[in-house]
């Protein structure tokens, strides 16, 4: 990438001015991985302290690639894949709550939620927990809440933002505010607010549980190529997207006085999408240009110029997408602040992320207490208002994570029952309207299958078997509550 000369801008006080990155050894990466071609501008990495998943090129559908970190050098052939949605795989994100889970979406207009067991065995992953379908287009983005259990955003290229309850299938929350594509989307430190990037050139901050806009900013960046938005963790925005010149640029914004901006900095001239990492920990963020072959990271400070250029890592090939570990993941033996995953066309390579300390002690300096995996909040008491910080834990003895939790999945015993996963829908139509909840489907069937009868016709049919077909009539739809083993599908 032709890059402009930035020089060091680092607070004269600041611990992380001789950050360094360094690659880590050839048989310390991920090789023979088959990274995905699809043209979309999202990170295809994603990666937690117990594994590193990787959207991968499949035919007859979209498919992602789970790996545990420890099994590092060449990809076994016999690898399996988790494979169930029938489009391109669009994003994929770990739930910060539980390292087993994984949610993906797809151009196949739906999301899905994975348990990743800790021992992957040989047969492919094919069967979701959760499906949720709401969506009449492709799914481009998926983010889990930062602290309540188990509520997941999703945004299509309907134009439609919903929130869920993974925990039930329910669609809680639709918005549709934006008149054209979403390109990103990122919850604050608590919460309670998200921002957006629009095609429509405007950044917008949304209040979920109002279901209303509360600040937006028309074209924070004056080119008309792609943006980004993260919250940093004072509440400002930091973006990225491009001049009217197509230089790429940065800004700092506070939603509050979105007039000016708190800084504007201009980068390089080049053509990928500037994808921010953001560690609230170190208040440093890190950018990755799809394409670009370097990594720069900035400071985020209180002092001016406010946005504090650090340095830059640089290697000579380019790069097709990035992951970032959560700080629990990282080496405080090594004095390593962040790691970060870097996708080629055929393999995996993690980054290090340095500060150079002579002391093999825990540097407490470097490492403020951070988010741990325990949830502050249950869906119910985050959906009726509340809002918690995340719950910290010490990093002085690193972390070592937990084995293998469940997803908790309300009404298990009747999900249970059934051969495939439970397919959430909402009604959504576009309007600001709450999307129909299928909970009490869920009961129906429940009562129902107590009954030992078919619910929609009350016919003298024992539900465990059925005589024509004699085999266990327990696959039931849970849109009509039919029973589609037995003859009753003949005579409606």
């Amino acid at each position: 990438d032709s890059t402009l000369s930035l020089p060091p801008t680092p607070p004269s006080l600041s611990k992380f001015r001789h950050v360094f990155g360094q690659a880590v050894k050839t048989e310390q990466g991920y090789d023979d991985i088959r990274v995905s071609k699809v043209t979309w501008d999202s990170s295809f990495c994603a990666v937690n302290p117990k594994f590193l998943a990787v959207i991968v090129e499949s035919s007859g559908g979209g498919a992602f690639l789970v790996l545990p970190l420890s099994k590092m050098g060449r990809l076994d052939k016999n690898h399996p894949l988790v494979t169930g949605h029938a489009g391109p795989v669009l994003d994929i994100d770990w739930c910060p709550h539980n390292d087993n889970i994984l949610a993906s979406c797809s151009e196949d207009t739906t999301a899905m939620v994975w348990q990743i067991p800790d021992q992957m065995g040989t047969q492919p992953i094919s069967e979701p927990i959760v499906v949720l379908e709401g969506h009449s287009k492709r799914v481009g983005i998926v983010t889990w809440h930062p602290t309540a259990r188990n509520i997941l955003l999703t945004a299509g290229s309907d134009n439609l933002i919903i929130i869920w309850n993974v925990g039930t299938g329910e669609a809680l929350i639709s918005m549709d505010d934006h008149p054209d594509l979403i390109y990103n989307v990122s919850w604050n430190r608590n919460g309670s607010l998200f921002c957006t990037t629009c095609k429509d050139r405007r950044l917008r901050v949304c209040d979920p549980r109002k279901r209303e806009v509360v600040a937006e900013r028309m074209a924070p960046h004056d080119g008309i190529r792609p943006m980004r938005a993260i919250f940093t963790r004072d509440g400002n925005l930091f973006t990225t997207g491009f001049t009217r010149m197509s230089q790429r640029e940065l800004g700092l914004w506070d939603p509050t006085h979105f007039e000016e901006p708190i800084a504007l900095l201009e980068l390089d001239t080049s053509n990928g999408v500037l994808l921010p990492y953001y560690d609230p920990d170190t208040n440093m963020v890190y950018l990755c240009g799809k394409g670009d072959s370097s990594i720069r990271y900035f400071e985020i400070t209180e002092e001016p110029p406010y946005v504090h250029y650090l340095s830059t890592f640089s290697s000579k090939e380019p790069q097709r997408g990035m992951g970032f570990m959560p700080k629990r993941g990282v080496d405080v033996s090594k004095c390593e602040i962040a790691r970060l995953y870097k996708l080629h066309d055929k393999k995996c390579e993690p980054i290090a992320m340095t500060v150079p300390r002579k002391s093999d002690l825990f540097q407490d300096d470097l490492y403020p207490d951070t988010a741990g995996p325990d949830p502050a909040l249950e869906p119910e008491e985050w959906l009726e208002g509340r809002d918690e910080d995340p719950i910290l834990q010490s990093m002085r003895d690193g972390y070592v994570p937990p084995k293998s939790r469940e997803l908790k999945v309300a009404r298990k015993n009747v999900l249970d029952s059934r051969p495939t996963p439970r397919r959430s829908m909402s009604s959504c139509d576009g309007s600001a309207n709450l999307p129909v909840s299928h909970t009490k489907y869920i009961t129906s069937l429940s009562d129902c299958l107590s009954k030992n009868h078919c619910p929609r016709h009350v016919c003298p049919v024992p539900v465990p078997v059925c005589p024509v077909h004699v085999w266990p009539v327990l696959y039931l739809s849970v849109l009509s509550l039919t029973c589609l083993s037995c003859t009753c599908l003949s005579s409606p």
